[in-house]
C-alpha cells in the first residue's frame, strides 16, 4: 500500500510501461513532469480505492504476512514498492471485474522489475514474483468491509526474463536516470540497446 504519493525523482514498477511505451506522446511528457517535480498527478478511480482497501486483506487470505517493503537501487532512481513478500517470493495484488483474470503486458513487466530489484545490492537473491489476482464484485467496489471469497482468488506465476530486463528495460532505465539526474528531456533516439 503506497503512502507516499510523490513520485518525483524516482522510477517505479508500475512505470515501467510508461518507461517502455512511446516517449513522444502526451501521457509520456505530463508523466515526465511528474518525475522532475514540476508536476502532481492524484489519479485516482473507484477500481483504485478498492484495490487499495482490499489488498492487505487479499495478502491476509493468501498468507503472506510481509508487506509494503520498498527497495531502492539509488545509482538506476528506481524505487519498487512490493505489496507482499515470502521468503522466496514477490506477491503483486491486482482486483479486477473480468470474469478471467490475464496477465497483460503491463503487469508483466511491472513483475520484470520487482524481481530484478529483488536481487540488486549485496547478498540479495532474486525472489519469484507471483500475481494474487481477486476478482472483485459491485457490492465490494462499494462496501470495502466485505469479506474475501477464496473462489474468487488466484494466483498467476510470472517468469523473470533476464534477456528482456538487460537488453530493453535497463537500457531506457540508465537512460532515463542520467536525464533526470540532469533535469534533460529524454530523446528515444539517444537510446543505446543492447539486442
Amino acid at each position: 500500500m503506497i503512502r507516499n504519493h510523490d513520485r518525483s525523482g524516482w522510477f517505479g514498477a508500475s512505470d515501467t510501461a510508461t518507461i517502455m511505451g512511446s516517449w513522444g506522446t502526451e501521457t509520456f511528457r505530463r508523466w515526465w513532469a511528474v518525475k522532475l517535480g514540476i508536476r502532481q498527478d492524484h489519479f485516482s478511480n473507484a477500481a483504485m480505492q478498492a484495490g487499495t482497501a482490499y489488498e492487505h486483506k487479499i495478502l491476509d487470505a493468501a498468507n503472506v504476512q510481509t508487506r509494503d517493503r520498498q527497495i531502492k537501487v539509488r545509482r538506476l532512481r528506481l524505487r519498487v514498492n512490493y505489496d507482499g513478500e515470502t521468503r522466496d517470493m514477490i506477491h503483486e495484488v491486482k482486483t479486477h471485474s473480468k470474469p478471467v483474470f490475464k496477465v497483460t503486458k503491463g503487469y508483466w513487466m511491472q513483475c520484470q522489475v520487482e524481481m530484478y530489484a529483488s536481487g540488486c545490492g549485496i547478498f540479495r537473491k532474486r525472489k519469484a514474483c507471483q500475481i494474487i489476482a481477486y476478482r472483485m464484485t459491485p457490492a465490494e467496489y462499494e462496501n470495502f468491509f466485505l469479506p474475501i471469497d477464496m473462489n474468487r482468488l488466484s494466483t498467476h506465476k510470472v517468469k523473470y526474463d533476464s534477456e528482456w530486463v538487460e537488453s530493453q528495460y535497463l537500457p531506457r532505465l540508465r537512460y532515463l536516470s542520467k536525464c533526470l539526474k540532469r533535469g534533460k528531456w529524454p530523446q528515444s533516439e539517444e537510446v543505446i540497446c543492447s539486442k
